[in-house]
Parts: C-alpha cells; sequence; structure tokens
C-alpha cells in the first residue's frame, strides 16, 4: 500500500461536541479515525469507553482504529468487535499471550494492531510480525494528549520497516503521539503509513485544513 493515511485522534477532539468534530473528520481528507481507550492502570489517566465508542461508531463514515491501552484487553475483544471497530491494537506490554490475543482479534473479522511504548524494542516482535496488520509505534509517553514528541521515533520506524521487510510482513506502520507537519514527512520518509494526530489537528484553528495540510506533506 502506498497511499499514506492520516488518523485524527478523538482523544483531543471536543467532547461536548463530539459528533461536530465526527461529522469533520468524516467531510474531511483523513483517512481514519483514531479512537484511544484508557483504563488509569495501563495508563495514568482513563478516557472514554463502551457507550462513547458506541456513539462514535454511529455518525463515523470512515474506519475505526482504535488502541486499547488497557490490561488484560482479551477480556473485551468480542466487545469492539461488536462496537464496530475495524482494526484493534493492543500493548505488547499488556499481553502475556501475545499470538493468542492476535489471533482472537483476527477471529472477529478486525484487523489486529500491536502497539509498542517509547522503551519498547521493534525487536520483540520478531516472531509476530507475520501476523499482525499494524505496529503502532508510540511515540511519546502513553497516557496524555499534547505531549513532545519523542525523537528516537525516527529510527525506530526505519528499523522496524526493515524487520518488516525482512519478514516479509504487510504490516502497516502507525506513529501515535506528537505527530505535527514539522515531522510528519520525515517520518514518512523513515517508513511510516499512518500517522495518528490528535491535539495538532484539533487544537488547530481550521482542523479541516490543518488535516488537508498534512495529507499534502505526506503526499
Amino acid at each position: 500500500m502506498n497511499q499514506k493515511l492520516i488518523a485524527p485522534s478523538l482523544l483531543a477532539a471536543d467532547f461536548a461536541n463530539l459528533q461536530y468534530d465526527i461529522e469533520m473528520v468524516n467531510k474531511s481528507e483523513a483517512d481514519w479515525f483514531h479512537l484511544d481507550i484508557m483504563d488509569g492502570v495501563f495508563v495514568p489517566n482513563i478516557s472514554f469507553g463502551m457507550p462513547v465508542v458506541k456513539a462514535i461508531a454511529k455518525h463515523a463514515k470512515k474506519t475505526l482504529d482504535v488502541h486499547l491501552m488497557i490490561i488484560d484487553p482479551d477480556r473485551y475483544i468480542t466487545t469492539f468487535a461488536d462496537l464496530g471497530a475495524n482494526i484493534l491494537t493492543v500493548h505488547y506490554e499488556a499481553c502475556t499471550h501475545l499470538h493468542r490475543t492476535i489471533q482472537a482479534i483476527k477471529a472477529t473479522g478486525m484487523k489486529a494492531g500491536v502497539a509498542l511504548n517509547p522503551h519498547t524494542s521493534v525487536k520483540l516482535l520478531e516472531d509476530s510480525i507475520k501476523e499482525i496488520d499494524l505496529v503502532c509505534l508510540m511515540s511519546v509517553n502513553p497516557g496524555f494528549g499534547g505531549q513532545s514528541f519523542i525523537e528516537n521515533t525516527y529510527q525506530k520506524t526505519s528499523d522496524l520497516k526493515k524487520l518488516i521487510e525482512r519478514k516479509d510482513s504487510n504490516a502497516l506502520i502507525e506513529i501515535d503521539g506528537g505527530v505535527n507537519a514539522t515531522n510528519a514527512k520525515k517520518l514518512i520518509g523513515t517508513g511510516a503509513d499512518v500517522l495518528v494526530a490528535g491535539s495538532f489537528v484539533f487544537k488547530s484553528d481550521n482542523p479541516s485544513e490543518t488535516i488537508k495540510n498534512l495529507k499534502k506533506v505526506i503526499a
């Protein structure tokens, strides 16, 4: 897949006007919706749960890319499939039996993603990369929006791209955290396929225009 994708993160949207922001993303040049689910245990924050995901799914007309920042994600795989998630990403650090979790996600018809925290090496995916549809590299410490981008992400993206090619995997590389117009092009250049943008999009004066410009940068 040559097309590079933008996935606005609804964690940064206006929750008092969520439908408005969803419609904006629907009409924009964005490709996916990125939904961060946090439990206050795996990460030091709580975001939103099933009723909000259900409400988002009702209005969203694009791929729902759900990122579980929670412990024991296996408990909720079928729940998120039923809610309408298209891609379900679990954290490597939260899965005792990663291969089994990946298989369980795929068994529901969703694509399986695996997220890595900034300190987690891409080498740990050596044995499972063929099974994975998407690897989400955290370019900030997970838990809060609006953090600064971690520079080591460029090298990590490049290393992951080499691993994917060496193992003949079809996994996409997604970058999540601190993405903006300044680092977007370099991230694509090092091998990224999907860029998650939260605060950069929703805190801008014209989110739709910001998405359009970001698409131009990475085209």
